[in-house]
């Protein structure tokens, strides 16, 4: 049985991402054989700058190993490494319908945030559906929202199947559903793209003033006010014991205690949860020659699979050509 995912590294990661997608990938790696990448390709639809492209890409590398991904268990690579997934994009895009990726949520999303249009967002999908389909998985961990993007490549794995032959799996959507969508400081879905996040590695002066910028309402600090509207308690959840939650949620009925006060709790419970993981990390950035052989490693064993399958698939559409 295997599982696959991957992260863009658009910018640094944040609490969403971790328990939207990472937490899945380390529960898994005693249950399945992982692949993990860093979706560099992917980032490339917002035209970052080179340095910074470089930059997050490796911090990536650097929270998936400091958060307990384990090379030993799992295929940690990056995308930009197998160049065989564009060339996979390339045959799916022949059996794709506009339609389909015209329904697309995400890009949807994007553009009515103002995020400018262009092919490679439109098409996103289809590369995101050569990810999956390149290693066949049987599941695939992703948060609620991305949800989707499994099903279009599940489609899109069928309609190929159906032109051709079965030469894809389909794989499943793992959705963690006590974690549906991780408000982010604004109250919508935690993402870079809308500049509302959390950083789990950030400086602790950084995290207290994302923490602390977290948007309430304005209820007087004496009133009572309801926890299971309020976003600073949300996140408080995601990371307090069942005891710690009936605490906090005491106060708030109470009154008398302000968001403040919910937020300072927050983070102590930000800080202290990855306390052992921060100091992992930092190990990791003094030892880099190992992180690029962990991605050395990763690259040579998907590439590896993916050849074959580029193999079989050029077979299957009459395709001689054969560098191979």
């Amino acid at each position: 049985m295997r599982s696959l995912s991957g992260i863009q590294p658009s910018g640094t990661l944040h609490i969403g991402n971790y328990f939207g997608a990472i937490k899945q990938f380390i529960e898994n790696q005693d249950k399945y054989e992982g692949f993990y990448f860093v979706a560099d390709y992917h980032a490339l639809t917002s035209h970052p700058k080179a340095e910074n492209l470089t930059n997050n890409t490796y911090n990536v590398i650097l929270d998936y190993l400091a958060l307990g991904l384990d090379p030993a268990k799992s295929t940690i690579f990056l995308q930009s490494d197998i160049p065989e997934h564009t060339e996979l994009t390339w045959f799916l895009t022949n059996v794709t319908p506009v339609a389909l990726l015209e329904r697309a949520h995400s890009y949807k999303d994007k553009v009515s945030k103002g995020i400018p249009a262009n092919h490679g967002l439109f098409t996103y999908p289809v590369l995101m559906a050569a990810d999956i389909l390149m290693y066949d998985p049987d599941i695939v961990p992703v948060g609620k929202d991305q949800k989707q993007h499994v099903e279009i490549a599940r489609d899109i794995a069928t309609k190929f199947n159906n032109t051709y032959s079965e030469i894809f799996k389909l794989p499943e959507a793992q959705i963690m559903e006590s974690v549906a969508v991780v408000p982010g400081t604004d109250g919508q879905k935690m993402s870079k793209s809308y500049h509302n996040t959390i950083e789990m590695f950030a400086s602790k002066k950084q995290l207290k003033k994302q923490v602390m910028g977290i948007v309430t309402d304005s209820t007087p600090l004496e009133e009572a006010k309801n926890p299971d509207t309020c976003n600073v308690f949300a996140l408080y959840k995601l990371f307090a014991s069942k005891e710690k939650q009936e605490e906090m949620r005491k106060n708030y009925l109470a009154g008398g205690y302000g968001y403040g006060h919910a937020k300072k709790e927050l983070l102590n419970a930000i800080l202290e949860y990855f306390a052992p993981y921060r100091e992992k990390r930092e190990e990791l950035a003094n030892n880099m020659d190992y992180v690029k052989q962990v991605l050395a490693d990763g690259a040579k064993k998907a590439r590896t699979i993916a050849i074959e399958k580029i193999k079989t698939i050029k077979k299957e559409l009459g395709l001689v050509g054969n560098v191979y």
